[in-house]
């Protein structure tokens, strides 16, 4: 029998006043030796009949937690006994036999901020769910709560100093959040050490692939935890490397094509976990609104200012000169970044190259070779999404067509630990198969795509960068290669195409790795007449950016072409760099955030520069028509023109050229429609000259005017003249019957190649209507249209475009064959889409039914009567044929019914 058993009865048959004399002796030693707490106070909390069972409780309670000891402490001798161990950050024990996995948890390392980065190793290649695709980072500490080991996320949202009275409130008021909680396998009774099993940790979704595979693929799918596994685990001094794999399941399965049976697919996940840099002197730096950067903001409560609680570091390096006395040092520890060993050897130089541009901007900064690029061997014993290597990856997809660069960052301080690049191969291989097809007169259709109103792609999440569209300007300067000269590309001339488009995309995405934001403002920095003379586009750059999103540079008719892309980073990009890097001059040890403001605010007041005008993601709603995405050059009224005439080249030398001998007819059908869309995008940057604001981030005081400068109304009246010849007039659209009776559609149907269901003959009504629409629409938009109001009251009445002038030039436009004057013309079906599209547009305001201005409403009352009564005056005459007839009948009754149904309402 065991003691405590033998003490525990023979109280139990002891007279009440000596269980009463035993009870405060064990008080008596509770509080002097300091054993169990709980034990202690539950004695004390009972008097006569309750101490006997007070004591027996006690002592059994006591017994349990001995027997619970034992039996963790053997768990933990067997566990650490039978499985291999893996010594690291924390100590690891693995199983082979059974796939068990368990990790060890030091006494220190509770409570301890560490950084964990999740990243989707393998995908199914569509729908969102892509290779090397990050998934989470988050900072997270364990906590031990009775028998669990709870796995945290860190708030780093709310702070307050270290000890200050902010602090409880803090505690109170902000909660953490616990992701994960595991039982506790075994404890060292020495060392304390604890152990978990990793499974119940990381095997039951803890990426919340279960929500992604839901709203990507919209189907339900379950984690099956007999299908999961643990694929490679390792161990290292500052970091633990995981690999899980994923089984799931669906009865319906879901609409893939990549895989052979939708109902089950497995996920390939890679963890790491790793240890913060602490006391490695970094200091992070304050952001200005002037420079853009990704930002690390919290609410600091131990500040003493009523206006602004936030504080802002940027995202950026540490980097330390290693000789600072110097002008220009290498750094102690330079950036690195890997080629993983799946890029095709023919790319891996451009790659190179483009990561190597931003030496020169680092140099300006105080860094000599800042930048390193080494490549992966193919025999490398590590995985590219270790937390170790920074790597430019690549992964292949049947419908992604993007490049991302996203980093991972110390959400304390804003430092930049970690960067991986993924670009889908489909963005090169298209171009190399849109050359096979246009030299060789493959047979092989291209993928039609056509959104004509597109501008932009994914610009609502900073780690999503270059898309679809990027692949469609890049095609469009193959295109122009083979229709805007004299002669066919060859390979040669196709391989430094494809060498130079790749190398100005690398060059932006690791420009996000630096921390870089887009700066739509960048493309406006050369003239027009600028943009194809190598001389000054090889010393200056092309554009004042390479973050941002820039179209293919296609030469003009009769101008020499240049560069497609930059070779080489912007003026800005320079400038931003030397804010983010370059070191202070200082004679202390350590130096504060605070202390670096005023050599900061130097180089941000630069920001006046044109060359450094900035503009990012937020800043380009239809605003500005010079921050845009897909622009070029400071004039976009000549630029878009003169893109707008290559295209009318282009539809020109498609009927005259195409399709090659014994190429398929698709092939021609396709390059029509990127014709078409490439038109489309270039009209409608004119759009935004209507009620469009310049805006800039400059601060008071500058040498600049207002924040806002509203357009000249004769860019404005010139921009509603382009739109009237290019998209409305009636000779805008001119096909020959030959070709429109070519572009017939692909006929393979099979996975991956669906036949559309839409018309088998080429729908060219729809496809110019949808234009016009598009572009009608956006002018008359209720935003625009309020802004245009706006502007009235912010500049001087002659420099302001008014409403009543925007409706008349349109209406003037569209209705001319009513409104000449002259005798009346027959008006051709594409000119009577657009009308009647202009009519339900001022109909919609007349009844109230859109979201305009109340001037707006009665301006198109005005203009709706005006229309009728030339409508009517043309009907007197008898030689307008039927379908004119029809249309102008039904107009003139549609406008007297709605101002009759107005009037009613009133």
């Amino acid at each position: 029998m065991h003691t405590a058993c033998f003490v525990r009865d023979w109280l139990l048959e002891m007279n009440n006043w000596i269980a009463k004399v035993v009870i405060c002796g064990l008080l008596l030693w509770s509080c002097i030796f300091g054993t169990n707490s709980a034990f202690a106070s539950q004695i004390s909390s009972f008097e006569g009949q309750q101490f006997e069972v007070a004591i027996a409780d006690s002592f059994a309670s006591s017994e349990n937690r001995i027997i619970e000891r034992k039996e963790a402490s053997r768990r933990y001798r067997e566990i650490t006994r039978d499985g291999r161990k893996l010594d690291g950050l924390f100590t690891l024990y693995q199983y082979k036999d059974t796939g068990e996995a368990y990790l060890e948890v030091k006494p220190e390392q509770l409570n301890k901020n560490y950084l964990a980065t999740v990243t989707l190793e393998s995908g199914i290649g569509e729908s969102g769910i892509y290779s090397g695709l990050p998934l989470q980072d988050f900072l997270f500490y364990f906590q031990r709560v009775n028998n669990t080991l709870q796995f945290v996320v860190r708030n780093v949202k709310f702070r307050t100093e270290i000890n200050a009275p902010e602090e409880r409130s803090l505690k109170r008021s902000f909660t953490d959040s616990v992701l994960g909680a595991a039982e506790i396998a075994g404890s060292d009774p020495y060392t304390k050490s604890l152990l978990i099993d990793l499974g119940d940790l990381l095997m039951r979704d803890f990426p919340g692939l279960t929500g992604l595979l839901k709203s990507s693929l919209q189907a339900d799918y379950h984690l099956e935890e007999h299908r999961s596994y643990f694929s490679d685990i390792n161990s290292f001094p500052l970091n633990v490397e995981i690999d899980s794999v994923y089984g799931f399941s669906s009865k319906e399965g879901a609409d893939l094509v990549t895989v052979p049976d939708s109902r089950a697919l497995s996920l390939s996940v890679h963890y790491s976990f790793s240890q913060l840099p602490e006391n490695n002197g970094y200091i992070p730096r304050l952001a200005d609104d002037r420079v853009g950067y990704f930002i690390t903001a919290f609410q600091d409560f131990s500040r003493n200012r009523g206006d602004d609680l936030f504080v802002r570091y940027i995202n950026r390096w540490h980097l330390e000169a290693s000789k600072p006395e110097l002008p220009l040092s290498a750094p102690k520890k330079p950036i690195v970044f890997w080629i993983e060993n799946a890029i095709p050897l023919e790319y891996r130089s451009a790659i190179k190259e483009g990561i190597l541009m931003w030496n020169e901007a680092f140099k300006i900064a105080g860094f000599e070779n800042a930048i390193e690029v080494k490549q992966m061997s193919d025999d490398a014993d590590w995985q590219p999404a270790d937390v170790r290597y920074n790597t430019v990856r690549w992964f292949n997809s049947l419908d992604a067509g993007f490049a991302r660069g996203p980093t991972r960052v110390n959400p304390l301080t804003g430092e930049i630990l970690d960067a991986d690049i993924i670009v889908d191969a489909s963005m090169v291989r298209s171009l190399e198969n849109e050359y096979r097809a246009l030299v060789k007169g493959s047979s092989t259709a291209l993928v039609e795509k056509f959104d004509p109103t597109t501008k932009h792609s994914c610009l609502a999440d900073n780690d999503v960068c270059y898309g679809a569209e990027s692949s469609f300007q890049a095609k469009m300067g193959t295109l122009a290669l083979s229709l805007l000269t004299d002669t066919i590309p060859d390979s040669e001339q196709m391989h430094k195409y494809v060498h130079e488009y790749l190398r100005y995309l690398i060059a932006h995405e690791v420009g996000h790795t630096l921390g870089l934001r887009h700066n739509f403002h960048g493309s406006t920095m050369l003239a027009p007449e600028e943009l194809n003379n190598v001389e000054i586009t090889h010393s200056l750059g092309l554009t004042g950016s390479v973050m941002d999103y820039l179209p293919v540079n296609i030469a003009p008719a009769g101008v020499e072409q240049g560069d497609y892309f930059p070779t080489r980073i912007g003026p800005y990009d320079k400038w931003a760099i030397v804010y983010g890097y370059k070191q202070v001059a200082n004679d202390v040890e350590e130096i504060t955030p605070l202390q670096e403001k005023a050599f900061l605010e130097q180089i941000a007041a630069a920001s006046p520069e044109p060359e450094l005008s900035y503009a990012t993601d937020e800043d380009i709603w239809d605003v500005n028509p010079l921050a845009n995405a897909w622009d070029m050059s400071g004039d976009v009224l000549q630029y878009s023109q003169s893109q707008l005439d290559n295209a009318r080249i282009m539809w020109t030398r498609l009927d005259e050229r195409y399709p090659l001998k014994g190429d398929s007819y698709s092939n021609l059908r396709v390059l029509f429609n990127r014709v078409f869309n490439y038109y489309g995008r270039n009209a409608n940057l004119l759009v935004q000259y209507i009620a469009g604001q310049s805006f800039g981030r400059h601060h008071a005081g500058e040498k600049t005017q207002w924040a806002f400068i509203p357009m000249s109304k004769q860019k404005q009246q010139q921009a509603l003249t382009n739109l009237q010849n290019y998209v409305f007039s009636e000779n805008a659209f001119n096909f020959s019957p030959e070709l429109l009776n070519q572009l017939a559609p692909s006929r393979w149907q099979h996975w991956g190649n669906a036949i559309p269901i839409s018309r088998l003959d080429y729908p060219i009504h729809a496809r110019i209507f949808n234009l016009q629409s598009n572009v009608l629409h956006s002018l008359l938009d209720g935003e625009r249209l309020s802004r245009l109001l706006d502007i009235e009251l912010k500049t001087v009445p002659e420099n302001a475009l008014t409403i009543p002038e925007l409706f008349d030039t349109l209406q003037q436009g569209i209705w001319s064959e009513v409104l000449t004057g002259s005798k009346p013309q027959q008006i051709s079906s594409i000119r009577r889409s657009l009308q009647r599209e202009h009519l339900n547009i001022l109909l919609h305001m007349v009844l109230r039914t859109v979201n305009v201005p109340e001037d707006a409403s009665t301006i198109a009352w005005h203009q709706l009567n005006q229309l009728q009564a030339a409508i009517n005056a043309s009907l007197k005459h008898q030689n307008l044929n039927m379908y004119t007839l029809a249309h102008l009948e039904q107009t003139s009754a549609r406008i007297t019914q709605a101002l009759n149904a107005q009037l009613q309402t009133r």
